[in-house]
């Protein structure tokens, strides 16, 4: 049926004010939101999400129809609970949180906003615009290790001699590394978001547009694999006069674009036409809508509670001098040994930092001790970012051999990680300090924090990484190192990273 212009006007409205008011509340975060579209290639297809979301909901203004929007006033309580997440995520300083809080809460709000026939009909415009979230950074790390292996497993299928370093790996003439933008999550990103689109406005039964989503999932990672493979033969195969410059980049989109064509091509094979809009009886949309607008009312106020709760809770630390000293041997050890380690683990927004090696009497590998200490933690100083960390993805010259486990020490847990850096293998153990607690786990290091910002104490919180070179020797060799240093040393370094927070001005 043709479209009521009257009343797709006041859809529109409806859409662009609970918009507006999502957005001027938390304009931080959104602001947060478009800064990482314009720098991130990993986000940037975020930039049409809100173009394409306007066209999606024109494209539907026949399917719309006479409706009018019928507010679902019960509909704040799942704002509320994004609100809170939000809130949280802005105490303990995680941005991801926060982004994924705004989005819900706008979708929410649009939902309740629209009510429950209207969400029906644009049901695939509301859910797009979680394309626009920019999260999937996490998954970096999985898809670096997967792209590595299959390579150095097809080169070798191609009688290609490898030596294999964790993300690292040689062929006779020439070295090569997966960094970060060999992951493929910028075609995986952008191939789910197009493949999204071409599904739904293609397809009408469930079965396939789940069907060509899947195959927009696996085409650009089996995409990558190939890229990656293909440009280390022809690096290979042309004595590395292919391939080894910022050509493999194009390349790559080539690959990346003919991919897509291919998904779209077998896609049209199986086109299904638009189903004819179901007639709705718009006197009784309209009636509806003359008794519901008080439903408005909720949805408003949990769109707007939280962020004047985080100004208040939310005092930020100003500067001070802290200090951070790493503590003096014990006996039977020496500081600082000779000679030193010349990796850093990379944690960002510290407010102190220190770094002291050890060596045990008569041992001529050192132990090496790197701690940061934070509080008032925000976007830019935070412990627990995805660019800090033991093995941080900044580290282009370093590769993770073995993904971290948990050890038991003495009644600490810590995590071991086992590296590869420029000057060989490293093995490294850290573990979190919050407010007097050791911890190991991420997610519940951000737990800890939220909870005692919530009863009014500090973020205060250390991280401490151990770490000693593996040398000639096995990994039992330097893990007995580092257990006889930590049981020697784990008092001084608990007061040590514990002293910092006294400190803190009133």
């Amino acid at each position: 049926m043709s479209h009521n212009p009257r009343a797709f006007s006041a859809v529109a409205l409806a859409l662009v004010l609970t918009l507006l008011w999502v957005v001027g509340w938390y304009w931080g975060t959104a602001q947060e939101v478009a800064d990482i579209w314009l720098r991130s290639d990993t986000f940037a297809h975020g930039i049409i999400v809100l173009p394409a979301f306007a066209w999606l909901v024109w494209d539907a203004r026949d399917r719309v129809g006479a409706l009018q929007p019928q507010p679902v006033g019960w509909l704040a309580l799942p704002i509320l609970s994004a609100g809170l997440l939000w809130l949280l995520g802005g105490m303990v300083g995680v941005a991801a949180a926060q982004h994924l809080a705004l989005f819900v809460m706008a979708v929410s709000g649009l939902v309740g906003v629209l009510g429950w026939q209207l969400s029906r009909v644009l049901l695939f415009p509301l859910l797009f615009l979680f394309f626009g979230l920019p999260i999937g950074e996490f998954m970096v790390p999985t898809l670096m290790h997967y792209t590595a292996e299959v390579t150095v497993w097809a080169l070798r299928l191609s009688g290609v001699p490898v030596y294999q370093d964790g993300l690292h790996f040689v062929v006779p003439n020439g070295r090569w590394s997966v960094v970060e933008a060999c992951s493929g999550i910028r075609y995986l990103t952008a191939s789910l978001m197009v493949g999204a689109l071409y599904a739904y406005l293609n397809y009408t039964s469930r079965k396939r547009r789940l069907m060509f989503m899947l195959v927009a999932l696996v085409a650009p990672i089996l995409a990558n694999w190939l890229r990656a493979y293909m440009i280390v033969m022809m690096g290979y195969l042309s004595d590395n006069r292919i391939g080894t410059g910022d050509d493999h980049v194009f390349y790559g989109w080539i690959l990346f674009g003919l991919v897509i064509l291919l998904m779209f091509w077998l896609g049209a094979r199986w086109h299904e036409p638009r189903t004819p809009t179901v007639q709705v009886d718009p006197s009784a949309a309209g009636a509806q809508q003359r008794t519901s607008w008080l439903g408005m009312v909720p949805l408003a106020i949990a769109i707007a509670a939280f962020p004047p709760v985080l100004k208040q809770l939310d005092a930020p630390v100003p500067d001070f001098p802290v200090q951070l000293a790493a503590p003096g041997p014990a006996a039977g050890w020496v500081a600082p040994a000779v000679p030193g380690i010349d990796y850093r683990p990379t944690y960002l927004g510290a407010r102190a930092e220190v770094f002291q090696a050890y060596a045990a009497d008569g041992d001529r590998l050192p132990v090496g001790l790197f701690a940061a200490w934070y509080v008032g933690q925000r976007e830019g100083s935070e412990m627990i970012a995805w660019e800090n960390g033991a093995t941080s993805p900044r580290q282009g010259e370093i590769s993770v051999v073995r993904s971290a486990q948990t050890l038991e020490v003495d009644g600490l847990s810590v995590r071991e990680n086992l590296i590869s850096t420029p000057r060989g293998r490293m093995l490294l153990w850290h573990w979190y300090r919050v407010n007097g607690r050791n911890l190991t786990r991420d997610a519940e290091v951000k737990l800890r924090l939220a909870m005692d910002r919530l009863q009014g104490m500090y973020d205060e919180s250390a991280v401490v990484v151990l770490m000693t070179p593996e040398g000639l020797e096995d990994e039992e060799a330097a893990r007995a190192r580092l257990r006889n240093y930590l049981l020697s040393h784990r008092a001084a370094i608990e007061a040590a990273v514990d002293a910092p927070v006294r400190s803190i001005p009133e």
